[in-house]
């Protein structure tokens, strides 16, 4: 269980654990009463995130640019993740998308010249490498997940208006004890009101 701020506790979704891709989709959450929390709504936030995943050390020094990488990319494994649920062909952008990020990690420093200094090597800047490395990796966690044994389990959570994805366990259609409470609580008021 994660403390993601002083009024929301985020458990991670069934499958988190093993794709972190999964964990990266479901870092936009909708919540009850038309709330939002988008845990990589910043780059504060992104880089914690990413600390947390072990894709990025504490002081990374993450900017808003990088951060936009992040969710556009986030956004673009959501809709993979719901083109597999739906049964739906998969939308061109996002694999543009994500084969893009999965080509965008260079292995070695690049050649690069300049006119007062000719040809050298160089790394990208520190941060952009960081987070095309975070990209990169994510990236081939979702294709991973996409195209592997674990993609027939893969669900959205059955509890609006939640929407994040879990791989689902046995007869399991929520992503946290939170949803699946919620749920139940809905069908007995359905019941006692059917009733009256």
């Amino acid at each position: 269980m994660r403390l993601m701020n002083e009024a929301v506790i985020v458990e991670p979704a069934p499958g988190a654990e093993q794709y972190p891709a999964l964990d990266f989709a479901n870092s936009a959450l909708a919540l009850p009463g038309g709330q939002f929390l988008d845990l990589l709504g910043t780059p504060v936030t992104a880089n914690h995130w990413l600390t947390e995943h072990g894709l990025a050390p504490v002081d990374a020094g993450m900017r808003e640019m990088c951060a936009a990488q992040l969710r556009s990319l986030r956004e673009q494994i959501r809709a993979l993740l719901a083109s597999r649920v739906d049964g739906q062909p998969a939308p061109a952008s996002a694999l543009a998308a994500i084969n893009n990020a999965l080509t965008r990690a260079p292995a070695a420093a690049l050649l690069r010249w300049e006119p007062g200094r000719g040809l050298y090597r160089a790394a990208a800047h520190p941060t952009t490498q960081l987070v095309d490395h975070a990209l990169a990796v994510l990236a081939a966690n979702a294709a991973d997940l996409l195209t592997g044994p674990d993609a027939e389990r893969l669900t959205a959570c059955g509890s609006p208006p939640c929407n994040r994805y879990l791989l689902r366990h046995g007869r399991r259609q929520w992503c946290s004890t939170r949803c699946g409470d919620r749920v139940r609580a809905a069908r007995a008021y359905a019941r006692r009101t059917q009733g009256a």
